[in-house]
């Protein structure tokens, strides 16, 4: 049905999607582009784009060490044994945009070797052939490149490589990273040609005045929306804010609609072609919720089951993060004076140090992070063998998840990020301090990283959490640990699809909102496809043939 209109109290429109992140905000627009589709977005958060935390790029850093109460789901993982039972944040936005408002704005494709691994899996869809022209369609980029093919000058979403010209500091950092590791200096990482190598720039989700840039303000802005972001304008899209989705309602396994939470009142909407899940960590609370998942946890909580699948939940899997800590030269800037949205002292992307492994595939992340006086280089091990697990704990939906991510579970993980202090940031820190005296290791020092023990305590201890979450319903066939195929669509049940980064078959190698900005496209243009092709048909039978 085309129009928005109430039918005997009910609210009903073509397609409702659960989350205003980037597969959510994406797939909305989308849809939308088609101004005869009606599409309602549950947000349960505001709209805070005009925040100046959530503006101000400056923050970025801020927001994610902080937790600003006011912009996050409030919970907590359980104790990991892995990491002597520390235990983490379970959170991620509770805003227009999702996490991509409140994130540290990195713009990071996977690479052509992920999406080989996908399009074995999945089929074409997900190749790299085909990612990279929709990523361009998707982006504005505003920098540098030797490959303007692989970039997108008239999409929505402003990406700006920064600084225009890096500091002293970040140079000197990637001098050093360049003789320790014999990769030369790239100047774009997104290149699929340059996947490997010191960087002094990085691409951000920002405007070209520095500004974040999220799904709200690239898909949900001014001119979508109306100015109170909730009626229409030139196209039928609602925006519900501060309406948590409660469970999906079905009728013989097809989902007619959603329950949700607004204002303390109990609501539903239905949708006459699907319902979306674009939800982040919590699609797979809503999913086992609605009656999708371990029969045998469900009943345990008292919901019935309309669809037994193990795999919901399972799969969970997050990159690792520690840091290393540098003295630094007090006559060196961490960024440009007038240009502090820059965030970062440069970065790279190297291989797997392990023996045996791929040298030609992204297996670590290091990102430089400046200030007057001291340089930190956050280290994200890009291939964890380590699995983990969300489970609800009751049929509240209010109730905090068991969400387990397992760091560090699987021996090899550790070994790798041993490896990553012993082979790189060793060797970084000796160049380093040949280049300039000022810069000395001081965390970990070099008797930790020559000490295994030791080492190994330090990892533990100085162990963060960053918020790649992916995985907990895999796109996959169903007998392969699947809770979607590739086009999202649920296992057993029909009309109803899960788009986000939770339904990543095999873990990306860098940060996860380029995925999922790619996931809620791809799948949002499958849905036009099959919606172009089903009304072909029906003017076909109109006409006899």
């Amino acid at each position: 049905m085309s129009k928005l209109r109430r039918n005997n109290k009910k609210l009903t429109f073509d397609y409702i999607v659960v989350g205003t992140g980037p597969a959510g905000a994406v797939i909305a627009k989308t849809l939308t582009d088609n101004k005869k589709t009606s599409v309602l977005v549950l947000e349960a958060g505001g709209n805070n784009d005009k925040d100046k935390p959530i503006r101000d790029s400056t923050f970025a850093p801020e927001l994610e060490e902080r937790f600003f109460p006011q912009y996050f789901w409030q919970g907590e993982g359980i104790p990991q044994e892995g990491l002597d039972e520390r235990s983490f944040e379970w959170t991620t936005g509770r805003l227009s945009g999702g996490g991509s408002s409140i994130n540290g704005e990195q713009y990071v494709r996977p690479t052509s070797a992920v999406f080989r691994k996908w399009e074995k899996l999945l089929g074409p869809l997900w190749s790299p052939k085909q990612a990279i022209p929709r990523f361009k369609q998707l982006e504005k980029y505003n920098g540098k490149t030797t490959n303007p093919r692989v970039h997108g000058f008239k999409g929505r979403i402003d990406i700006r490589q920064a600084p225009v010209h890096p500091t002293t500091m970040a140079k000197k950092l990637v001098s050093a990273i360049e003789q320790a590791t014999g990769f030369k200096e790239i100047l774009d990482y997104n290149n699929p040609k340059t996947p490997l190598g010191p960087f002094t720039r990085w691409q951000l989700f920002q405007k070209p005045n520095g500004q974040r840039e999220s799904s709200s303000t690239a898909f949900l802005s001014s001119d979508i929306m109306s100015p109170n972001g909730r009626g229409i304008k030139g196209r039928k899209l609602r925006v519900f804010y501060k309406s948590t989705a409660l469970r999906v309602l079905f009728h013989r396994k097809r989902a007619l609609g959603v329950e949700f939470l607004k204002e303390g009142k109990r609501v539903r909407a239905y949708a006459h072609k699907k319902v979306i899940i674009s939800a982040g960590i919590n699609s797979a609370q809503l999913l086992m919720l609605s009656g999708i998942g371990p029969s045998k946890l469900l009943k345990e909580a008292d919901i019935p089951v309309i669809f037994n699948n193990p795999n919901v939940g399972k799969g969970l899997r997050n990159h690792t993060l520690n840091f290393a800590t540098f003295t630094t030269n007090p006559n060196d800037n961490s960024l440009p004076p007038y240009d502090p949205n820059a965030l970062y002292t440069g970065g790279a992307f190297l291989p797997n140090p392990m023996p045996g492994s791929n040298k030609n595939r992204r297996g670590v992340q290091l990102i430089g992070i400046g200030s007057d006086d001291k340089l930190v280089i956050a280290i994200l091990f890009l291939q964890p063998k380590s699995r983990g697990s969300i489970k609800i704990q009751s049929n509240d939906p209010l109730q905090i998840v068991l969400a387990d991510e397992g760091f560090l579970d699987n021996p090899a993980d550790l070994k790798a990020v041993k490896n990553i202090y012993r082979t790189y940031i060793k060797n970084i820190a000796a160049k380093l301090a040949a280049i300039d005296r000022s810069y000395r290791l001081v965390s970990p020092t070099l008797d930790i990283i020559n000490d295994d023990a030791k080492l190994e305590a330090f990892i533990k201890q100085n162990f963060d959490h960053n918020h790649h979450q992916q995985g907990a319903l895999r796109m996959a066939p169903l007998n392969k640990g699947g809770v979607v195929d590739n086009r999202g669509r649920v296992h057993g049940v029909n009309d109803l699809i899960v788009a986000d980064d939770s339904i990543i078959p095999f873990t990306v190698d860098g940060n996860t909102s380029a995925p999922a900005y790619l996931i809620g496209f791809t799948i949002a243009q499958e849905l036009l496809k099959q919606s172009r092709y089903r009304g072909k048909k029906s003017k076909a039978i109109a006409k006899g043939k």
